[in-house]
């Protein structure tokens, strides 16, 4: 069944699952998924119908065709959809959400592990080289926190432009989400800026920075405005007045 676990992996990396998140969907731990993606086990009957009814494929087809073959050739709609999204110039963008962040700091040179991300498009982004990642805190507010910035590469540091958005991945600060200010003193040295005023610039030595990537585009949820209606702003008002009119009556005269 050496063609079934080829198909399993072929199969699981089209819809940018992990090992660990196809496991799970099969019901079977990740170490035996993984034994059955390098051929150290031969999936059984009960995986490979589960395999089967996600993907709409013939459990034919998983022991003895080569699926990513098929695929290659164009010979069914979905490679077909594939070939034209390409030509597009569509292509996918790794995501590195918040619990990846650590894994990142170790695997983002290994090109097994960032293949083992999940991915998206983007129409209005061709031609670079783009990843996606999720930040945390509210250091760059009106940014808020949970919000994925997708970043282009930007290989050479002196190409950093002053005062633009950066996702910075360095040793000793993990990934961080910043304005970016060159030290015209120290070439060695960079300042990381907040958008939010309450935090403090920091300076960081370049050769502690592994990856930039200029930032392109901002996704966040959208999230329910809070609305006032006339009585409501009234009675904020009557209350700021009579906490006012409380203060003075303290102050001395």
């Amino acid at each position: 069944m050496a063609t079934a676990g080829k198909n399993l992996k072929y199969l699981r990396k089209l819809r940018g699952w992990t090992q660990e998140e196809f496991a799970t969907r099969l019901g079977i731990k990740r170490s035996l998924l993984g034994a059955y993606e390098e051929e150290r086990a031969e999936p059984r009957t009960d995986v490979l119908e589960l395999v089967s009814d996600i993907f709409k494929v013939t459990l034919d087809d998983l022991l003895r065709s080569d699926i990513a073959e098929h695929a290659a050739s164009g010979s069914n709609y979905l490679s077909r959809r594939r070939q034209q999204k390409m030509a597009a110039g569509a292509q996918p963008i790794p995501f590195i959400p918040i619990k990846a962040a650590a894994g990142y700091l170790n695997g983002y040179g290994d090109p097994e592990f960032v293949d083992e991300l999940n991915t998206f498009t983007l129409p209005m982004l061709t031609g670079g080289n783009f990843r996606a990642f999720e930040i945390i805190g509210d250091s760059m507010l009106p940014t808020p926190s949970g919000s994925v910035i997708v970043g282009e590469k930007v290989d050479d540091p002196e190409a950093l432009k002053n005062n633009q958005a950066y996702i910075v991945v360095s040793r000793t600060e993990g990934i961080v989400y910043k304005r970016v200010m060159r030290n015209n003193r120290s070439k060695g040295k960079l300042t990381l800026v907040s958008d939010n005023p309450l935090y403090e610039p920091y300076q960081l030595n370049l050769d502690d920075v592994m990856e930039f990537w200029a930032a392109q585009v901002v996704i966040t949820k959208v999230s329910p405005q809070q609305r006032f209606d006339v009585t409501s702003l009234s009675n904020l008002v009557s209350n700021l007045q009579e906490q006012v009119s409380a203060i003075k009556k303290k102050l001395p005269n």
